[in-house]
């Protein structure tokens, strides 16, 4: 079973099962660009899929049969997104050869490059580009994927179990490329020198990072460091249940960064009332702070709680820069880039309240959010629920592009 390799289906699905939810979009090719005719998602238990496999086939099973049901899709053939430790991709040079050539070779050489036993992996491969070396060897980049086999056979039964067809397998941080490719900046402008760009999907249960230069995926990595942590950081700084905790998260958010040289009037309230600059609610200044607006900002939330809560998301937000930041600097150390200038956000965890502040302050670089729709077109039934779930729908948008782009 091919990975990379491009494959037609009839009517483009694509299907992204994530750790707390199942999302599927259905996609109609037009002459200009597809349409989005179809789209659903639907929550499933703990423990049905975990950091990117399938543990509950049955489960996960009777979650896509009721998804098909409440979307009203038709089609049963998709493309589906795997994503987890046992997917590798490497980008590695060799000495210039056919395409038959190579696939003979690689069953020799990919050993080299790849942590699975080859008898347990589905291998692909595609060339990405060619090079001559000063000692004028022609040689080529050729992306590699491995994907132990074991694993995709779970996802292929499970999906088949509900009646439906993974006509195509597709790895996550490639369907991330594909929805963003021309909302995010992969292609520099002549004269300057390369550049990597970062796509990174924040889900509830995983983070997919992917580094790219001029539109090639030169790194891609997955850490199970991901929205979940930073909920499940709130629930034990206040000993809540994981869901009062999530909406918690939702709500208040990380506090704002104050700009150089002043104060960032919400979080320095909540961190009076908080009890750590004495009773009253005073600013740097000491004069005195309008206590309606930080009960308007947060609700009516208790202030204690929510400094609480907030002191425990920086906590987590520190400790997930810092896992970012060592896969960029392994990045680094290999490319022949000298920096890494933007970062596009993409995921329903990444829309933490400030977190993309956080991250251009500690990493250094611009973050902005992408936005996958502007590949598609939307039916006008499903504009105004495409444009609120945008940021989740990344995933799933790009593996039904592969069926609208090959």
């Amino acid at each position: 079973m091919g990975i990379l390799q491009p494959k037609r289906i009839a009517t483009p699905v694509g299907l992204d099962m994530g750790t707390t939810s199942f999302r599927v979009v259905e996609l109609k090719p037009t002459s200009g660009k597809p349409l989005l005719t179809h789209m659903g998602s639907i929550q499933v238990p703990p423990g049905v899929i975990v950091e990117g496999e399938i543990a509950d086939p049955a489960l996960a099973s009777q979650a896509l049969s009721q998804l098909w049901k409440e979307t009203g899709l038709r089609d049963k053939q998709l493309t589906v997104g795997i994503s987890n430790q046992k997917v590798i991709v490497r980008l590695v040079e060799l000495p210039y050869m056919d395409e038959q050539e190579l696939r003979g070779a690689l069953q020799y050489q990919a050993q080299e490059y790849i942590a699975i036993p080859m008898d347990e992996a589905i291998l692909d491969f595609q060339i990405v580009g060619e090079f001559t070396t000063a000692e004028e060897e022609h040689m080529m980049e050729v992306l590699l994927v491995a994907a132990q086999k074991d694993m995709v056979q779970k996802f292929v039964e499970t999906i088949q179990q509900a009646g439906l067809e993974p006509e195509v397998i597709d790895v996550s941080s490639f369907a991330l490329l594909r929805s963003l490719g021309e909302t995010a900046p992969l292609i520099l402008e002549e004269g300057k020198e390369a550049e990597a760009v970062v796509l990174m999907n924040i889900s509830a249960g995983i983070t997919n990072i992917v580094v790219v230069e001029e539109g090639i995926p030169r790194f891609s990595r997955v850490t199970a460091m991901a929205g979940d942590d930073f909920t499940r950081a709130v629930a034990n700084a206040l000993n809540l249940p994981f869901d009062e905790a999530e909406e918690l998260k939702i709500k208040v958010g990380l506090p704002e960064i104050a700009s150089e040289g002043e104060t960032a009037a919400v979080p320095k309230l909540v961190e009076v009332a908080a009890g750590s600059r004495g009773s009253g609610w005073q600013d740097e200044g000491g004069k005195e702070a309008e206590a309606a607006e930080v009960s308007t900002y947060f609700a009516g939330e208790d202030l204690e709680r929510v400094s609480k809560a907030q002191q425990a998301l920086v906590h987590e937000t520190h400790r997930f820069i810092d896992e970012v930041r060592r896969s960029l600097d392994y990045y680094l150390t290999q490319a022949k880039v000298a920096s890494i200038q933007n970062i596009t956000l993409t995921g329903g965890a990444s829309q933490l309240p400030n977190l993309a502040s956080y991250l251009e302050k500690a990493l250094q670089v611009n973050v902005s959010y992408g936005h996958p729709l502007k590949k598609v077109d939307v039916a006008p039934s499903l504009l105004e629920r495409a444009e609120r779930e945008e940021s989740s729908m990344a995933i799933c948008l790009g593996l039904a592009l592969r069926g609208v782009e090959v």
